[in-house]
């Protein structure tokens, strides 16, 4: 008889929410709960019959859970709340700021490892599935290069920067893959490309009253670490534009690994994603992942893991020997 998972949901935004929808898909988990910062009597969930319990008391949940699911943003409430909670719970997050994933995941090992827990860190698509796509590349061809993509898609730490601008009223940006360089690099002659040839950005902006549209253009195109190094479309729209036709978040890319074998052999390899929601399937990860996690810490494998230590037969509901028999 297969053990039913019990989760848990830790921040309940648009992740957190996609979290609960996507627990619904998978027979073998129920969601026991969601922890929130906010007055659990203001948070709405699909389900009515999950309860909401303030984040504060969580530590007081820690044999009613088998996996908890971290939902809260990589900026300032994952360094703090990952190495937190791998002390008292399984945990699985989506840790995604690349330069610092070393340094938290030494600070989440620290805290799962003595406590017997197990904490899979950055899962997601990227850092998480291109990642291993990565990975492969480089094992499979490694006289080459590697190329990621991203978009086209809406890209949130972006449109929040333009918005941070003085009399920008609303904004969102989506990152656009350069057609030309993605087939340079499909054609296997390994391109060497600046970072202005492979992504353009598209910047749509609703002003304040009365705001001068050219001092806010300048202020978007010269923008350090975020336009200034791409070549950067604005166009100013209004608010009600901004709501019917930006308020979906979709997002995307390609990993593309392009090589050499034999005497020259041109090789390409390539992963592809085309999302309608970014946070719905990133939280889709998650779930699976949290599946992985239970079973890694039934087996007594504890500590911090990435995607890469992450064998995929334990992603999937089915037994070993079925998925030989059916995916093999």
């Amino acid at each position: 008889m297969t053990m039913t998972i019990r989760v848990g949901i830790a921040g309940y935004g648009n992740l957190g929410r996609g979290v609960e929808y996507a627990i619904g898909q998978h027979e073998d988990m129920e969601l026991v709960g969601v922890f929130t910062r906010r007055s659990p009597a203001d948070v709405q969930l699909l389900n009515n019959n999950v309860p909401v319990h303030k984040m504060d008391d969580i530590q007081n949940f820690t044999e009613a859970i088998d996996v908890l699911i971290l939902c809260g943003g990589s900026k300032n409430d994952l360094p703090e709340q990952g190495p937190a909670l791998a002390a008292l719970f399984n945990t699985v997050d989506s840790f995604d700021t690349h330069a610092k994933i070393p340094d938290y995941f030494g600070a989440v090992d620290a805290t799962a490892k003595p406590n017997g827990k197990t904490a899979i860190i950055s899962v997601g698509w990227d850092p998480g599935l291109f990642s291993i796509n990565r990975l492969y590349g480089e094992a499979i061809l490694p006289e080459g290069a590697t190329y990621t993509f991203w978009g086209k898609g809406l890209s949130q730490g972006h449109s929040d920067a333009v918005r941070r601008i003085p009399g920008v009223k609303g904004a969102v940006q989506y990152t656009i893959p350069v057609p030309d360089a993605v087939d340079r690099v499909r054609s296997g002659s390994l391109p060497e490309l600046s970072t202005r040839e492979k992504h353009t950005r598209d910047c749509y902006v609703v002003l304040q009253e009365g705001v001068d549209t050219e001092e806010v253009k300048q202020a978007i195109v010269t923008m350090p670490d975020y336009f200034t190094d791409y070549d950067t479309t604005v166009t100013f729209i209004t608010e009600e534009e901004l709501k019917r036709d930006h308020s979906a978040m979709p997002h995307g890319g390609f990993v593309i690994r392009s090589g050499k074998t034999g005497e020259g052999t041109a090789q390409v390899m390539e992963y592809s994603l085309k999302l309608d929601s970014n946070p719905e399937f990133t939280s889709s990860v998650l779930v699976a992942y949290a599946r992985a996690a239970y079973r890694l810490n039934q087996n007594g494998d504890t500590g911090a893991k990435t995607v890469f230590d992450i064998a995929p037969g334990l992603l999937s509901p089915k037994s070993a020997a079925d998925l030989r028999k059916e995916l093999l």
